[in-house]
């Protein structure tokens, strides 16, 4: 059985980037994720390196076979919220599975981020990055169709890795 997580580094909670990230991860996989962490729900205990929560949430998105990875474009990188998320993970090991970049911004104009700023950390901390860093302008979050061209190009090597995982 495949466990898919969802990682939302969007400050606001319950955000248009969390609601992507969950369209994303059940055109993916057919259900809906079975962990969710909207980071800006956590608090201070972010920022708190001895919290057993963050800790679990940590174990259980390292262990996932698939992580959807989602931030809104501030500066054309991924926020500071989900940079303190990611830095918990341990270089090389801290992902076990396949991790999906996901941006969203204003406009076309930093539709490279997610290539440039968020997929070499996801590979960095272990993660297997199975295509492009998928960027959804903001207005389409909402829309399948800004979906369509990123999922018919990846769905299939998604799909293939997880089976893979499943049957080893």
């Amino acid at each position: 059985m495949t466990s898919t997580a969802v990682v939302v580094g969007n400050p606001k909670p319950a955000s248009r980037t969390l609601a992507a990230a969950t369209h994303l991860a059940r055109e993916l996989t057919g259900a809906d994720p079975d962990l969710v962490v909207d980071l800006a729900t956590l608090g201070a205990a972010i920022l708190d390196w001895a919290d057993a929560d963050v800790a679990e949430l940590v174990t259980q998105v390292g262990n996932s076979d698939l992580v959807i990875f989602a931030s809104p474009t501030y500066k054309a990188a991924y926020t500071g919220l989900l940079k303190l998320f990611l830095d918990r993970f341990a270089g090389g090991t801290g992902l076990s599975g396949v991790a999906v970049p996901l941006m969203l911004g204003g406009s076309p104009a930093h539709s490279l981020a997610p290539e440039l700023t968020l997929r070499p950390v996801l590979t960095e901390i272990g993660g297997t990055v199975p295509g492009r860093g998928l960027y959804v302008v903001d207005a389409a979050h909402d829309d399948p169709r800004a979906y369509e061209p990123w999922l018919a190009a990846t769905r299939p090597t998604v799909t293939a890795l997880l089976q893979a995982r499943v049957t080893s």
